[in-house]
């Protein structure tokens, strides 16, 4: 969704670039551009990746319900920017328009949806 959205320039920069371009160590804004951008997608991957841990932690009551995983995509989403980005002194997405928010709280629902079907498979 976050490679769509900025090819059909709905979104300029994904936020994980931004941060790591603006706000990175110099050791990673020195990396070619390649190899910065594979850093930034498995950084991005880790915090998903735990974000789904945590959904996955959640009790099935919550986690079972159809409107779970999107609104949890959407919270981990905010949290990251109210909480995180506040403490690590990142930049705010108050600067970014309507059109990139809402391609951003939609990439983020996506992401909820899919750990909510995921939850949702059958054990093996």
């Amino acid at each position: 969704m976050r490679t769509f959205t900025v090819h059909m320039g709905l979104l300029g920069e994904t936020p994980p670039e931004t941060i790591v371009g603006e706000h990175g160590p110099q050791a990673l804004r020195s990396l070619s551009e390649d190899s910065r951008e594979v850093v930034v997608e498995l950084l991005h991957w880790t915090y998903g990746a735990g974000g789904g841990a945590v959904f996955g932690s959640l009790p099935d009551a919550v986690r079972q319900r159809p409107w779970a995983g999107p609104v949890y995509g959407m919270v981990l989403w905010f949290g990251f920017q109210t909480v995180l980005a506040r403490l690590l002194d990142l930049p705010q997405e108050g600067g970014r328009s309507v059109r990139e928010r809402i391609a951003l709280v939609l990439d983020h629902a996506l992401y909820g949806a899919i750990l909510s079907e995921l939850r949702r498979r059958p054990q093996q």
